[in-house]
C-alpha cells in the first residue's frame, strides 16, 4: 500500500485552510503519511509539537470519523472548542453532555458529518455505547495521552489497559495512539496493550528548545518565587505545590502582592475549582497556584511560566509539568526549587508505600534522576535529555548554561564527605552525615560512637545543611550509591575512590545569590519588536470577543497570532490570513474587527 499523493496534497491545502498553519512541524508530515497509508502508530512528541493535529487532520482529509479517547472532560472541552472555531464538525459525549447536544451528535453520527468524536475511556468501555457505535463507520480510533496505560508511570488510568478490548470490537479499526511521556520501556508497554497490530513508533527528540530551565535549592520559597514572577508581569503561568493548604496559602500571599493567583486543589468545592479552573484559560496574567491535579487538562497554548515551589514527584512528572509551558512555541520560563526535606519526604513516601518491591525500586531510581538534574553541575537540558536516552550538547539556555551556578573545586570536602561514608560502612544517610562532618553532637551521634571519629568536626567550616547538599552532590555524580541489594546503604563507588585517593578532580556546584536585577534586565519572555500598544488592544479586543463567546482567549486567537498582528500591522483580509494561526473561518469571523483595532492603532 503506497499513500495517495492527493491525500498529502489534500492535508496541506487542509493546514493552511483550516488551521492557517503554513508547513508541517518536524515528524507530523512522516507520521500522517503512515496513517493516511493505512498504518497503526505510536507518535511520541513533546508537548507543543502538534500531537493533535495528527488525529483531527485525517478526518478533514478523508472525510469520516475519528473517535477521540481522551482522559479529562476539560482536555476534550478545550480541543472541541477550538475544532468548532475553526469550523470543524466535533462533539464530546460525556457525563455532562446536555440532551441538545446529544441529539446533535446521533444527527452528525447518522449523516456522517461529525468528523470528531471525543469520549472519556470509562464511557467508550460500556456495553451499550459499544453497541451503539458499532451501527457507525468509524474510520480511526485515537488515544491520546496513551501513556496512561503503563502501570508504572504517573498516570495510570486502568481503563487505558482495556482499550484494546474496543478495537477488537470494532473490528480491528485502525489505531493511533499519541503521548509526551514515554521512555522505551514505556513504549514496549502501549504497543503491547493498545495494539492488535505492530505499529508504526515514531520518537522525536524531547527536546523543548523555547523552554527556559532552572532549579535552585529552597532558602524561603516564597521570596524567591516572587521575585521570579518580576519578569512575567501580566503573563499567566502554574506553580506547582506538593500540598493543598500551600497552594491556598501561596496563593494568597501573591494575591497580597498585586497577582492575580488563584489556588486549584481536588479539595475545593467543585464550583470554585471549575471557576478557578475557567478564570486561568480566560484571563490573561492569571497564575494557578496548584497541586498536581491540575494535570493534563491543561491546552492552554499561552502558559509563559510553569514554576514549582517543590520538587516534583518523578523525573516523568517534571517533564510533563514544565511541558505546560510554552505550548505556543514561544519562549517561556520554568523554575523547580527543591531541598532536603522534599527529597526525604518522597523517598519516604515511596518506601512506606505498599507497592511490590520492583516497583519501589523503579520509583527510587526516578527519584535519584530528579535529584541528579536538581543537584548537576553540567548543563540541565543535556542531562535530562540524557535521562530519556537522547544525547545532546550544552543548550546555552538554562542556569547551568548561562553561568547562574558557580563551580569551585570541591576534592577537599569530596574527600571529608567520602571517607564519613566509610567510616559509618554506609549505614546512615545525609542527616546524620552531616552532622558528623559539621561536628554537631546529637544523641544519634553519641549512641553509636561516632563522636570519636576521625570525621567527626572534620567540616566545621560547613554547616549541617550545606554537607547535606555536599553529600547530595556526590550522590548526583553517582560517586555514592545506594547498594542494589540493600537499599539501606550507602557504598562508595569506584569513581568515588578515584577522587577519594586523590586522582581524580570533582568540582561542587555553589549556587550564588542572583543580584538585584535592574528594571527590564532576564525578561524571558518578550514579544520581539512588537508594538506593546497595539499588542495590549489587540488582547483587549480578543478578551471581550472570548468573553461574549464563552470561550478561552486563545480559542479566538494565540498570543503568537497576536504579535504576529502587532509587528505585521496587516491591512487587509489577505494580509491578515497570510498569519500563523488565521484560517479561513477565523478569518471570516473575526478578521475586520482586529484589522478595525490595528487602523485605529495607527491613527491614533
Amino acid at each position: 500500500m503506497s499513500v495517495d499523493p492527493a491525500l498529502m496534497a489534500k492535508a496541506r491545502a487542509a493546514l493552511n485552510s483550516v488551521y492557517g498553519y503554513a508547513d508541517f512541524r518536524p515528524g507530523q508530515e512522516e507520521i500522517l503519511s503512515a496513517i493516511f497509508d493505512g498504518q497503526d502508530v505510536l507518535a511520541v512528541m513533546p508537548t507543543g509539537s502538534g500531537k493533535s493535529l495528527l488525529f483531527q487532520l485525517p478526518p478533514i482529509v478523508r472525510e469520516g470519523l475519528t473517535l477521540v479517547v481522551s482522559p479529562l472532560i476539560a482536555l476534550m472541552r478545550g480541543q472541541v472548542a477550538q475544532l468548532t472555531e475553526l469550523g470543524v464538525e466535533a462533539a464530546t459525549l460525556n457525563s455532562a453532555t446536555e440532551p441538545d447536544e446529544r441529539r446533535r451528535i446521533a444527527r452528525g453520527l447518522k449523516e456522517r458529518t461529525l468528523r470528531l468524536l471525543y469520549i472519556a475511556p470509562e464511557r467508550l468501555l460500556r456495553d451499550d455505547m459499544i453497541a451503539y457505535l458499532k451501527g457507525f463507520e468509524i474510520g480511526c480510533l485515537a488515544i491520546d495521552e496513551a501513556h496512561c496505560v503503563s502501570q508504572w508511570g504517573h498516570d495510570f488510568r486502568p481503563e487505558y489497559l482495556r482499550l484494546r478490548e474496543v478495537v477488537d470490537a470494532l473490528d480491528g479499526v485502525q489505531t493511533i495512539a499519541v503521548t509526551a511521556t514515554a521512555d522505551a520501556p514505556t513504549r514496549g508497554e502501549i504497543a503491547d496493550k493498545l495494539f492488535v497490530r505492530q505499529p508504526k513508533i515514531v520518537v522525536r527528540s524531547f527536546d523543548r528548545p523555547n523552554l527556559f530551565l532552572a532549579m535552585r535549592p529552597k532558602t524561603n520559597a516564597t521570596k524567591q518565587l516572587v521575585e521570579r514572577l518580576d519578569a512575567h508581569r501580566g503573563e499567566s503561568g502554574i506553580i506547582y505545590c506538593a500540598s493543598r493548604r500551600r497552594t491556598e496559602e501561596l496563593a494568597e500571599e501573591l494575591s497580597r502582592a498585586g497577582r492575580r493567583a488563584l489556588p486549584y486543589h481536588a479539595g475545593l468545592d467543585h464550583s470554585v475549582r471549575s471557576a478557578n479552573h475557567d478564570a486561568f484559560l480566560s484571563e490573561d496574567g492569571c497564575i494557578v497556584c496548584a497541586t498536581v491535579a491540575f494535570g493534563m487538562g491543561i491546552d492552554k497554548p499561552d502558559v509563559r511560566f510553569v514554576f514549582h515551589a517543590d520538587m516534583p514527584s518523578s523525573i516523568e512528572a517534571y517533564y510533563q509539568e514544565i511541558g505546560r509551558a510554552g505550548r505556543d512555541g514561544l519562549p517561556a520560563d520554568t523554575f523547580t526549587l527543591y531541598g532536603a526535606g522534599d527529597i526525604e519526604m518522597r523517598r519516604r513516601q515511596i518506601v512506606e508505600s505498599g507497592a511490590p518491591e520492583d516497583r519501589k525500586r523503579v520509583e527510587a531510581a526516578k527519584l535519584d534522576d530528579l535529584v541528579t538534574l536538581c543537584e548537576t553541575a553540567r548543563c540541565r537540558r543535556q542531562t535530562l535529555l540524557s535521562m530519556f536516552g537522547e544525547e545532546s550538547g550544552p543548550c546555552g539556555h538554562c542556569d547551568v548554561c548561562k553561568g547562574a551556578v558557580r563551580l569551585i573545586d570541591g576534592r577537599i570536602d569530596a574527600q571529608k564527605a567520602l571517607s564519613a561514608v566509610l567510616r559509618t560502612s554506609g549505614r546512615f544517610f545525609f542527616g546524620h552525615l552531616a552532622n558528623i562532618l559539621a561536628g554537631k553532637t546529637t544523641e544519634a551521634i553519641e549512641r553509636h560512637g561516632h563522636h570519636e571519629l576521625k570525621t567527626f568536626g572534620a567540616g566545621k567550616d560547613r554547616p549541617p545543611a550545606g554537607w547535606r547538599g555536599v553529600l547530595r552532590q556526590l550522590q548526583s555524580a553517582k560517586l555514592i550509591v545506594r547498594d542494589e541489594e540493600d537499599r539501606d546503604r550507602l557504598v562508595v563507588t569506584e569513581e568515588g575512590r578515584r577522587v577519594l585517593r586523590g586522582e581524580a578532580p570533582f568540582a561542587l556546584r555553589e549556587d550564588v545569590v542572583n543580584p538585584a536585577r535592574k528594571r527590564g534586565e532576564r525578561r524571558i519572555v518578550e514579544p520581539g519588536d512588537a508594538d506593546t500598544a497595539l499588542l495590549a488592544a489587540l488582547k483587549g479586543l480578543r478578551g471581550a470577543i472570548a468573553t461574549a463567546h464563552k470561550q478561552p482567549a486563545y480559542v479566538i486567537f494565540p498570543d503568537r497570532t497576536l504579535i504576529e498582528m502587532a509587528k505585521e500591522r496587516p491591512e487587509t483580509l489577505d494580509d491578515l490570513g497570510s498569519l500563523h494561526g488565521v484560517g479561513e473561518v477565523k478569518l471570516q469571523k473575526y478578521g475586520p474587527a482586529f484589522l478595525a483595532v490595528i487602523r485605529d492603532h495607527a491613527h491614533a
